[in-house]
């Protein structure tokens, strides 16, 4: 059976510092900010695949179809 992923050290105080940072915005702030992470997330999915596709050479074949 695998390992689950752990966090490391600064990333544990990173989520700790989110945290109090959450705790203090208004629904309507955390509304927006959970939006704009969803959206940041997203790019990053697409720009991994990017990168992906051109280190494995998939960019050259897949954008001739």
């Amino acid at each position: 059976m695998e390992r689950p992923i752990e966090l490391s050290l600064e990333q544990e105080f990173s989520l700790i510092s989110f945290a109090d940072q959450v705790q203090h915005m208004s629904r309507e702030q955390a509304q927006q900010f959970l939006l704009q992470l969803h959206k940041q997330m997203i790019i990053r999915d697409n720009i991994y695949q990017n990168l992906l596709k051109h280190q494995w050479g998939l960019d050259s074949i897949l954008g001739s179809v």
